[in-house]
């Protein structure tokens, strides 16, 4: 029988009041508003809703990214060794669950920095020999105490020493060129370090090898040991133009090629080598090495700073990044390299140290802070590298100089949990106006209280997690006076 359903509207009228009618309009209307919350909140949602490792809210973001995104009240989240979210605490809140949480009230978040050119087992000789110039301060006191006391015992403990240094400064990835390149790296794999890591190669004896050739084949086999390491790079590292030949350069260039694995060379550093080079060869040491073949993409040139425009123009043209060390360069009275006609020439510019007998430290910001001021005095432009840029030289441009910049050297989803907290409730860093000129011109090494490279926690409230630091300086002590006794106790 078919079904009448023209009496609905009547019946309707007759049994439901209009108040009765109101009320169930408002109650659909609810419970629809309520689904269509449900589906966008992240809290509800099981995709948003994830499982992560470390949750850090409520800190100071300062992402280095290439939007250069601030969070004054952020969130880092972390899972495994990568960054999975970051952006302000009112985006992510709630969508998380972290199996750690930290509160970053009062902490500043950045990537760590990047150290780009340095010798860290030389922690051992710091102070040994000072006030010289470079040719002096290497000929007669570096290379004799090296040939001396570096052994690889010596050089795995000068590199703990440096690693401990290191990362209380906030320095997570480091690029360094010194001999017993593999107990370098086992020390630096075992604090959790990143590193860019290879055998010097020299003309002459070194504590490593006692020849070219062997110094060679210990790179490659370091270079076959390490080469998928996710934390060690290796490189090929020719020490310089006027400390190799000809065929060691080209050899140099060669195997880093073979391996598609960086380079790094001591280069145009001083008047000295500029003169030397150019009686011996008629070129400048980069048109030299232009000459050679040894510029390409993927060299690291420490230091740069006798660069004519014809030099800058063959960094450019041949993908050269330089790692700049100002406060070594003033300190051997080397000079000032040109970074702003660098920069200016879209060559990549990232910080370095240098050696502990060079600087005298490993503390990164203090270069940070002290490259700014000698390029604002030496070009009469105190508009010249602004802070944000100095700290992209400390972060993001040094991770590009070492070839690193997909990985590291900003905070980004997707990228390495490399990050360190700074301390921002301390009288030198109040107020905060701005966290770049903080950073670069207020912070201290010593502000650094956190460190995390690939998720891993280096160090916690000022605490080394990895490191056994009462050890390391009770032996480096130890070896410190013999090394007194045996080259300075007569003067």
């Amino acid at each position: 029988m078919r079904q009448d359903f023209s009496t609905i509207p009547n019946m309707l009228k007759i049994d439901l009041v209009p108040y009765q009618v109101i009320r169930l309009f408002f109650l659909i209307c609810f419970m629809l508003a309520l689904v269509l919350f449900s589906c966008n909140s992240p809290a509800s949602s099981g995709e948003s809703k994830k499982q992560v490792d470390l949750a850090i809210e409520g800190a100071y973001v300062l992402t280095m990214d290439g939007e250069r995104k601030v969070y004054p009240s952020g969130t880092v989240l972390i899972t495994d060794d990568q960054i999975v979210a970051v952006g302000p605490d009112s985006l992510l809140a709630g969508s998380y669950h972290p199996n750690e949480r930290i509160a970053g009230e009062g902490m500043l978040l950045m990537p760590g920095m990047v150290n780009t050119h340095t010798h860290i087992a030389m922690t051992l000789f710091r102070g040994l020999a000072d006030d010289m110039p470079l040719q002096e301060w290497l000929e007669d006191f570096v290379w004799p105490a090296e040939a001396q006391f570096m052994d690889s015992t010596n050089v795995r403990l000068g590199t703990r020493l440096a690693l401990a240094e290191m990362i209380r400064a906030g320095v997570t990835t480091f690029c360094d060129m010194y001999f017993f390149a593999d107990g370098i790296a086992e020390e630096t794999k075992q604090a959790g370090m990143r590193a860019l890591i290879g055998e010097g190669l020299l003309i002459f004896p070194t504590p490593s090898s006692p020849t070219p050739e062997v110094a060679f084949q210990r790179t490659r086999d370091f270079i076959e040991s390490y080469r998928e390491d996710p934390l060690i790079q290796p490189m090929v590292a020719p020490h310089s133009p006027y400390a190799c030949s000809d065929s060691m350069l080209r050899a140099a260039r060669a195997l880093a090629d073979e391996y598609e694995v960086p380079m790094t060379i001591h280069l145009a550093e001083t008047q000295r080598e500029d003169e030397d080079i150019r009686n011996a060869t008629g070129n400048s040491p980069t048109a030299y090495l232009a000459e050679l073949g040894v510029l390409a993409p993927g060299l690291i040139a420490a230091h740069s700073v006798v660069l004519s425009e014809a030099d800058i123009a063959l960094y450019q043209d041949h993908g050269v990044g330089v790692a700049h060390c100002p406060e070594s360069n003033l300190k051997l009275a080397s000079g000032i390299a040109p970074i702003p006609a660098l920069r200016a020439a879209g060559v990549p510019v990232g910080l370095g140290t240098d050696g502990p007998t060079s600087n005298n430290n490993l503390i990164l910001m203090e270069d940070l802070s002290l490259a700014g001021k000698i390029h604002k005095v030496a070009s009469m432009d105190p508009s010249v590298l602004p802070a944000e840029e100095l700290l992209a030289m400390a972060t993001i441009e040094g991770a590009r100089v070492l070839g690193l910049d997909d990985e590291v050297g900003s905070l980004e989803v997707g990228k390495q949990a490399d990050l360190i907290a700074i301390d921002l409730d301390q009288p030198h860093l109040t107020p905060l106006f701005s966290p770049y000129s903080q950073i670069v011109y207020a912070a201290q090494g010593s502000d650094v209280t956190h460190v995390w490279v690939a998720g891993q926690c280096l160090m916690r409230n000022r605490q080394l997690l990895t490191l056994d630091e009462t050890a390391i300086l009770r032996q480096a002590n130890e070896l410190g006076k013999e090394i007194h006794e045996a080259l300075l106790a007569g003067e």
